[in-house]
């Protein structure tokens, strides 16, 4: 059988309430210690929040940065290029003021030539004009020469047409008499046979058609000699024309 043991009462009381007082500090530290957790939430979710923010922020000015860095280095790469290009046009400013001397020294070397030239060709187109005014002169002398000849030979055909013609007249004339001869022995003979009037009319024709055929033989010779007189006056003022169109030339 166990033996009891007496309990202190007060003391278990006082346990009891001390108990309880910390009981309840604790759970007043717990509420303090959850609202201060629950602050520290807020206040870490505000950090983030800010954090991201920042982050952002500093990721835009990274973003700016680099697009800084790159201008700047377009620039110096474009100050780079700007003292390249002014290095290139300056050494072809000088190549082009070279050219351009010795475009200036060929010039006047060609203004020299042509001078030479242009004298060496007044030169010899004053020869050549002499030479063709010589030529034309002895080509007038010839032609001159040849109109006279020509002239004399249109005028000896014309004497030889006139002789000729004077000939044929005379034969005709010679052949009309004696053709008017005939006749009157025949009228002054009618009274004889019929065979020797026939003979007389037969000798008449054959004299009529002979004098037919030598007055159209007169005739073609005279015409021939015509025609050879017109070629030859188309050939004066052919070489006239030709002389004078040469001279208007000149």
């Amino acid at each position: 059988m166990k033996t009891s043991t007496p309990v202190d009462l007060d003391k278990l009381v006082k346990d009891v309430s001390q108990l309880e007082q910390k009981i309840t500090d604790l759970r007043s530290k717990n509420s303090i210690l959850e609202m201060k957790l629950e602050e520290t939430n807020r206040f870490l979710k505000f950090s983030q929040s800010k954090e991201k923010h920042l982050t952002e922020d500093r990721n835009g000015l990274l973003g700016t940065i680099q697009g800084l860095q790159q201008t700047l280095q377009q620039q110096c790469n474009l100050r780079v290029e700007n003292e390249r290009f002014k290095k290139s046009l300056l050494d072809m400013k000088k190549d082009n003021e070279k050219i351009m001397e010795d475009f200036h020294a060929q010039i006047e070397g060609l203004q020299a030539e042509i001078a030479v030239l242009q004298e060496d060709h007044q030169r010899e187109l004053e020869e050549a004009q002499q030479d063709t005014q010589r030529l034309l002169v002895e080509k007038e002398r010839a032609i001159k020469e040849v109109i006279e000849k020509k002239e004399c030979e249109e005028e000896e055909l014309r004497r030889k047409i006139r002789d000729q013609d004077k000939e044929k007249q005379s034969e005709i004339i010679k052949l009309q008499m004696e053709f008017s001869a005939k006749l009157a022995r025949a009228q002054s003979t009618a009274v004889k046979p019929q065979q020797t009037q026939a003979s007389s009319l037969a000798s008449q024709n054959i004299f009529k058609r002979k004098l037919q055929f030598m007055q159209e033989e007169k005739n073609r010779e005279i015409e021939a000699l015509r025609q050879k007189v017109k070629e030859l006056e188309q050939q004066q003022f052919t070489s006239f024309a030709e002389s004078r169109l040469k001279r208007r030339k000149m």
